[in-house]
C-alpha cells in the first residue's frame, strides 16, 4: 500500500543526485451537500503539478499547463476522449456516494467519496510502481495490492467489496498492467512535453525566523523546485538530530515548494552560534546552500507575538484543495460486483470496478 505522507530519512544525502522520481496522479472526488462546490472534481498531476482539470459544472476536461496542449500533436482526440471519461466517472462517483451513505447508514450531512490512482517512475533505474486507492469521508475504504493483485479492506464495511472485486482476476491483472505499463508510458510522455518546466531546478530564498527570543529559530526555505529537497541543521558540519524539528515539504501557490527546520537555541551559548548552519540540498544541484546561525539576520516579531511563517493554507488555496482531494483520495462505484476492464485504457481510463 502506498503511504500518503512524505517521509524523510534524516541524514540522507542528495549530493549529485541528478536522477528524479516522476509521478502521475489522478484524484477523483464526489461530494454531497457541500455548498458552492462541484459535486464531482477530477484532477491530474505530473510531479505534483496540476496539468488537467474537470468538474461537474464545466463538463469539460481542460489543460492547466501550456505544455499539455502539445498532447494533441500525438493524439487529436485526447481532450474529447478524456472529457467523455470524466463524464462517465462523474455518474459513477455520484452513484457511489449514495450507495456508501446508505450502506454505512449515514444518509444525512456532508459526505465525500474519493479515489487516487497513478504511478511513479525513476528516470535513472527505470523502476516503476503504481497505486489505486479509494476512500469515504476522508478514511481509507479499499486499496489495491499491486503485488498480490487483490484488494485490501481497511474497514469492515468494505469487506463485501473486497470479496466481489477479488473474484474478477482478469480485471485485477489488467489493473496491474495499467499501473505498471500504461500509466508509466503516459507519464514519460508528459515529462517529455513539460520537460522545460518539470526538469528545471530553482534554488530557494532562505530566511531565519524567530517568534521570540526564547523560541526556536526556524530556517525557512521557499520557492524551490523540484520538491526533492533536504533542509537540516548542522553543528561544526555534523547533522543535528537532537533539539531540532524537521517539517515536510509543502506546495506554494506558484508550483514551487517550501520547507522548514526548527532549531532549539535556548541552550546554545551566544559564542557558539557561529558553529551552527542551516543546510539546504536540492536534487540535481551539487552545491549545498548554507545559512549561518546569526542573530543579526534573524527576522523576529517578538513584540507582536504573531507567528512569522505564513501557512500553506493561506498561500495555496487551490493547490490545498487539490491536496485534500488527493492525499485522502479514492473511489468506488457500487459494492455489488466488479466490472470488466476496458480494452484500451488511456491514462484516465476507468480502472474502477463497476457494474
Amino acid at each position: 500500500m502506498k503511504p500518503f505522507v512524505c517521509l524523510f530519512v534524516l541524514g540522507m544525502s542528495l549530493h549529485c543526485a541528478s536522477a528524479r522520481t516522476h509521478s502521475l496522479k489522478y484524484f477523483y472526488t464526489a461530494s454531497s451537500h457541500v455548498p458552492n462546490f462541484p459535486e464531482f472534481v477530477a484532477v491530474g498531476l505530473v510531479d505534483d503539478l496540476q496539468m488537467i482539470y474537470y468538474d461537474s459544472n464545466r463538463k469539460k476536461a481542460v489543460p492547466k499547463q501550456d505544455w499539455m496542449n502539445k498532447v494533441t500533436e500525438d493524439d487529436l482526440q485526447y481532450w474529447e476522449r478524456n472529457t467523455q471519461i470524466d463524464l462517465d466517472q462523474e455518474q459513477t462517483f455520484k452513484a457511489g456516494v449514495e450507495i456508501l451513505t446508505q450502506r454505512l447508514n449515514q444518509t444525512e450531512g456532508v459526505h465525500s467519496y474519493q479515489r487516487m490512482y497513478g504511478c511513479e517512475w525513476d528516470d535513472e533505474t527505470n523502476e516503476v510502481t503504481g497505486y489505486n486507492q479509494y476512500g469515504f469521508d476522508g478514511e481509507d475504504f479499499i486499496v489495491f495490492d499491486l503485488e498480490t493483485e487483490t484488494w485490501i479492506a481497511p474497514r469492515q464495511e468494505a469487506f463485501i467489496s473486497k470479496l466481489n472485486w477479488d473474484k474478477n482476476k482478469a480485471y485485477n491483472v489488467g489493473t496491474k498492467h495499467y499501473l505498471t505499463q500504461i500509466c508509466p508510458g503516459w507519464l514519460k510522455k508528459y515529462v517529455g512535453y513539460g520537460k522545460s518546466t518539470l526538469m528545471r531546478t530553482v534554488l530557494p530564498s532562505i530566511s531565519l525566523l524567530q517568534k521570540s527570543s526564547s523560541s526556536p529559530v526556524t530556517c525557512h526555505a521557499t520557492g524551490f523546485y523540484p520538491d526533492g529537497a533536504m533542509l537540516f541543521w548542522t553543528k561544526d558540519g555534523e547533522e543535528l538530530y537532537e533539539g531540532v524539528d524537521y517539517w515536510e515539504v509543502l506546495p506554494n501557490h506558484d508550483g514551487t515548494f517550501q520547507k522548514s527546520a526548527d532549531l532549539d537555541v535556548s541552550s546554545i551559548p551566544p559564542g557558539d552560534w557561529d558553529r551552527y548552519d542551516c543546510v539546504f540540498q536540492l536534487s540535481g544541484v551539487k552545491e549545498d546552500v548554507l545559512t549561518k546561525l546569526d542573530k543579526d539576520v534573524i527576522k523576529t516579531n517578538a513584540k507582536s507575538q504573531t507567528p512569522l511563517i505564513i501557512t500553506v493554507a493561506l498561500i495555496c488555496v487551490f493547490v490545498a484543495v487539490v491536496a485534500i482531494l488527493g492525499f485522502v483520495l479514492y473511489k468506488k462505484k457500487n459494492a455489488k460486483r466488479p466490472p470488466t476492464p476496458v480494452s484500451e485504457p488511456g491514462v484516465e481510463e476507468e480502472l474502477n470496478p463497476k457494474s
